[in-house]
């Protein structure tokens, strides 16, 4: 059994231009006579590796609190792509995520997608017609960086929940076992998760 890391560093992670980055205060050192060494953060729900909720961009969608877990825990697949996404693209790594799945295992429903890949609103409306749980990307936006709403509107509208902001640059091509969850953070948009792989 591997296990990668899929995760940034939460304080030197990539950050969204209009959100607030992650912040650390020290309350407590042992180096300076506390008992115990103390920090408290604050941060944007959508700093570094994090998911989307439905509620990110549907203002009736589900909040990060009410999406069922195994959208983020379970079989998942994991492609390369470079450029847009296109419809007869995403129809290509449907076919070799289901070629690759073990019986019993739905690997389809998780894909995960390593390099500098933009998701077009043709490929999200075949997500959702394949009945795609989850979407994960490199990027930490789904869709093109300058207008990412339509994408993300057409995912998170169906229930597909988006895991941006991965880091899969180690990860060879295929199956494994994804742990996502996120913080459980009461009536949020999104939330913070560790992100990680186990090989089969």
């Amino acid at each position: 059994m591997k296990i990668y890391d899929i995760s940034q560093e939460v304080f030197t992670c990539a950050v969204w231009p209009t959100d607030p980055a992650p912040e650390r205060r020290v309350l407590c050192k042992i180096s300076e006579g506390a008992a115990c060494n103390v920090t408290a953060f604050s941060m944007c729900a959508h700093n570094g590796t994090h998911v989307d909720a439905p509620y990110h961009f549907i203002d009736e969608g589900k909040k990060i609190d009410q999406v069922e877990l195994d959208r983020f825990i379970g079989p998942a697949y994991v492609a390369r792509h470079e450029g847009d996404v296109t419809a007869e693209d995403i129809l290509k790594i449907l076919e070799k995520a289901q070629a690759a799945s073990i019986e019993g295992e739905d690997v389809w429903k998780r894909i995960l997608v390593q390099g500098k890949a933009v998701m077009t609103e043709e490929a999200a409306r075949v997500l959702v017609e394949k009945g795609v749980y989850l979407y994960g990307n490199e990027s930490q936006t789904v869709g093109p960086e300058n207008a990412p709403a339509a994408v993300h509107r057409i995912l998170l509208g169906a229930g597909v929940v988006l895991l941006e902001g991965i880091r899969l640059q180690q990860v060879p091509e295929g199956v494994y076992l994804l742990s996502a969850a996120p913080i459980n953070l009461g009536g949020a948009d999104g939330a913070p998760c560790r992100a990680v792989l186990i090989s089969h």
